[in-house]
């Protein structure tokens, strides 16, 4: 039985470590080249899916009138 506890602490631990190395990877680089690579990408998500949408929307368009 006192191996299952030793492994639980162990697990519990890798967690504990695997969080903070996350934590630390996030904080990397200057905040502003951050701020805009994050930006960038969310503008091409909001175009995609503006796309979508619009296409989408020429598709019901085009069923409606059939």
């Amino acid at each position: 039985m006192a191996r299952g506890n030793q492994r639980d602490l162990a697990r519990a631990k890798n967690m504990k470590k695997q969080k903070e190395m996350a934590k630390a990877n996030k904080k990397d680089g200057d905040p502003k080249k951050r701020m805009e690579s994050d930006a960038e990408i969310l503008r091409q998500k909001q175009a995609a899916a503006d796309a979508r949408k619009e296409a989408e929307r020429l598709e019901k368009l085009k069923n409606a009138k059939r």
